[in-house]
């Protein structure tokens, strides 16, 4: 399918959603939102994918929404139509309940709207040269995707404020030293370094990922009792599947375990 904002590659068993709209720095705009929210659709579905890499094109990751078209994206043309913030809204949602890994492979400028992009994956790459920042405040927008309801809990409160407050753009070490980024990669071995990762991934147990991916995100929110009984469900669940038998019996016989994802 061909699409206008953003280029879909399968490579191995990783789906690479890469942002190309590099003379606007890859901003979003309600078409990007709209294509990513069926691009994702269709990576949750397909069970041939078992993990999703969101890139970007030129010098940016993304920096943030399209402040040019963003007003009359905030009004829907007819009345029940989702407007701009429902889109972006959705988006992250579908890429925080993806069952599957999604990694973030940061190229260049991640802003604002692109930083909260990044706050949605399970994973953050960044390429040294990268630029981390949040930007609402110097043109007095308001962060509506997690800028300050979830930053805080990635890089811890003051540190988020400071991002909040100032608008300034920090490097990838910066942002590894916080916690945000979890590896920081020379420039030209990005792609090469996610795709090795993604191979990595594609050896292990989907149903263990998505699993652990769900008790993960849910415990930021309750207390470590409810988290542990969460916990306890789903390893009460898992030891019935076919992806714990045969990694025990691969283990006995000294083999790779064939996981099949149930």
């Amino acid at each position: 399918m061909q699409y206008e904002t953003i280029l879909f590659e399968r490579r191995g068993a990783g789906a690479w959603i890469i942002l190309n709209s590099p003379e606007n720095m890859n901003s979003v705009s309600s078409t990007m939102l709209q294509e990513l929210e069926t691009v994702l659709s269709e990576c949750q579905s397909d069970r041939s994918i078992q993990a999703v890499v969101l890139t970007g094109t030129g010098q940016a990751f993304c920096a943030g929404a399209d402040l040019k078209n963003v007003l009359s994206s905030l009004k829907p043309s007819q009345p029940g139509m989702k407007d701009f913030l429902d889109m972006f809204d959705e988006v992250c949602g579908l890429i925080r309940k993806m069952p599957k890994p999604v990694i973030a492979a940061i190229n260049g400028l991640a802003l604002a709207g692109g930083l909260e992009l990044v706050m949605c994956c399970d994973i953050v790459f960044a390429a040294e040269s990268s630029k981390i920042g949040d930007a609402h405040s110097n043109f007095g927008v308001f962060p509506g995707a997690g800028g300050a309801a979830v930053l805080p809990k990635k890089i811890g409160l003051n540190r988020a404020k400071y991002l909040l407050f100032s608008g300034d753009f920090l490097s990838a070490a910066e942002m590894e030293r916080f916690g945000l980024v979890n590896k920081v990669v020379p420039d030209g071995e990005l792609s090469f370094e996610v795709e090795k990762f993604v191979e990595k991934l594609a050896a292990k147990s989907p149903l263990v990922l998505s699993r652990m991916k769900e008790v993960a995100n849910a415990a930021l929110d309750q207390t470590q009792d409810a988290a542990l009984r969460h916990e306890m469900l789903n390893l009460r669940q898992h030891v019935r599947s076919y992806d714990l038998a045969e990694g025990l019996k691969a283990f006995a016989e000294k083999r790779k375990p064939e996981f099949k994802g149930y």
